[in-house]
């Protein structure tokens, strides 16, 4: 596809606090694997055991394909403009200006689209995990002790994250990420006793297809479960060895293999144990006046706690590096950095006591994640990358025709995402606020509230909000 040429981008990268293999390895996971993985067994329930299985197979294959697509390109781009690092909107800028005409004129407009879209993601994501983690407390209060209203918990959680999100360095943050990953599969491992009870026969369940008209919504679950666009980046770009991440034995593929293990041994047995009545979050099916549900749910919770400096590296990164202090010469970089840091958390906390049911807007948040980072801009940028005669598509042009897959696919999910999400706006805000989880608001109704939100945020598919439909 033509000449690599004799500069090599890794041997002039140079990043001051590079993270190890195993580093990156926990922190993948960790970014990847989440609350989501709650609503898979509802997946399982609309697709059936077989069909969800190949299903969930296929869209992580095409996902992760369509992030290694992107960093192979960002790759070469490093390699044609002779630098050691060519970030994503940097990549876009210089591929488009490869491309035909049109995405010449469009070029510069991208690197603040890319910017755009990642911050903004991001920072949602944070938002739910603010949500997360305080409604998850105050089940624990409610039950144990006093009721008190949702939006004090989420205050209160948000003072707690300024402090561990001050820390600026990817590299400190593993020991975090190593941490929340075991708490995560401890309580996932809890959760696993009551889908091993009681078990009924499998041939209660669907074998080979669930119902067809629900398919849709399998999508919604699997597509926004499984990556994280700019995590993903940063982790690749911060490793002493970035040559490992890739590849078929890569950093990368053996984090995604444990994350596909891990939903479909999830999805399997939350759809085996409850059938029909899987809830859109299976922390809804288990007790909630237990012990070890609650411990459970409470490892979970601290494990979101922790990932929430990862979640929001990328926004800081954005802001600090590709504006405010591009060139390095900023005056006082890091006090206003901290300041800046404390804001963020202060924005997010404001934002979650505003609308602590965040589902439509979170919705439309990862439509536009998955759609245009994932899948367009891989694809366009890869279209661009090799328009110039000294380079080829491939034989039979089938890099050409994977990436204009790769566009229709991407688009519909923006299109289709984006109108759904919108409705869902409209009815969900148009009726008034449900989730305050006031003084009235009982234990069990929190955890309701408190699921709806992260399932519909992380997930987009609870039961009763389609958030958009491929058929």
């Amino acid at each position: 596809m033509g000449d690599k040429g004799g500069f090599d981008p890794y041997e002039n990268r140079n990043v001051a606090h590079p993270i190890s293999d195993i580093g990156a390895f926990f922190s993948l996971l960790k970014c990847v694997v989440g609350t989501g993985v709650m609503a898979i067994p509802l997946s399982f329930n609309y697709a059936g055991i077989v069909t969800g299985i190949i299903l969930l197979v296929s869209v992580c294959f095409m996902l992760i394909h369509g992030m290694q697509m992107l960093i192979i390109c960002m790759i070469e781009c490093s390699r044609r403009m002779q630098i050691g690092y060519a970030t994503y909107p940097v990549a876009m800028v210089y591929s488009f200006d490869q491309g035909p005409r049109f995405f010449k004129y469009i070029s510069k407009a991208g690197r603040y689209i890319v910017d755009g879209v990642l911050a903004f993601s991001q920072f949602g994501v944070c938002v739910v995990y603010n949500v997360f983690v305080a409604a998850t407390l105050k089940q624990l209060v409610d039950f144990y002790w006093v009721v008190a209203d949702l939006r004090i918990y989420i205050a209160v959680i948000a003072l707690c994250l300024i402090p561990p999100f001050q820390i600026r360095k990817l590299k400190y943050l593993v020991p975090f990420n190593i941490l929340a990953s075991i708490l995560i599969y401890t309580g996932f491992s809890l959760m696993m006793y009551y889908l091993f009870v009681d078990l009924p026969p499998i041939t209660e369940r669907n074998i080979l297809f669930g119902r067809i008209d629900k398919i849709p919504l399998f999508f919604g679950i699997a597509l926004f479960s499984i990556t994280s666009v700019g995590v993903m980046l940063a982790v690749e770009a911060t490793m002493a060895k970035p040559r490992h991440y890739l590849g078929w034995f890569g950093i990368l593929d053996r984090a995604i293999l444990l994350v596909i293990i891990s939903y479909v041994t999830f999805g399997l047995m939350g759809y085996w144990r409850y059938g029909d009545e899987t809830a859109g979050s299976i922390s809804l099916n288990i007790p909630t006046d237990e012990v070890l549900s609650q411990v459970a749910k409470g490892f979970i919770a601290a494990a979101i706690f922790l990932t929430y400096p990862l979640a929001g590296f990328v926004i800081i990164d954005i802001i600090m590096n590709h504006f405010w202090n591009k060139n390095g010469d900023l005056p006082n970089a890091a006090l206003k950095e901290s300041i800046l840091r404390a804001c963020t958390v202060v924005l997010i906390c404001i934002t979650a006591i505003i609308a602590p049911n965040l589902g439509p807007l979170l919705s439309l948040v990862g439509a536009l994640t998955i759609s245009l980072l994932n899948l367009v801009f891989p694809a366009l940028i890869e279209i661009c990358l090799y328009y110039p005669p000294e380079y080829n598509y491939g034989k039979l042009k089938w890099v050409l025709v994977k990436d204009i897959f790769y566009v229709i696919v991407g688009i519909l999910i923006l299109v289709q995402g984006t109108v759904f999400s919108i409705k869902d706006m409209i009815s969900e805000w148009g009726g008034g606020d449900t989730t305050t989880g006031g003084p009235e608001t009982t234990a069990e109704e929190t955890t309701a509230n408190m699921s709806a939100t992260l399932t519909t945020a992380l997930t987009a598919a609870p039961p009763d909000a389609l958030r958009f439909r491929f058929l």
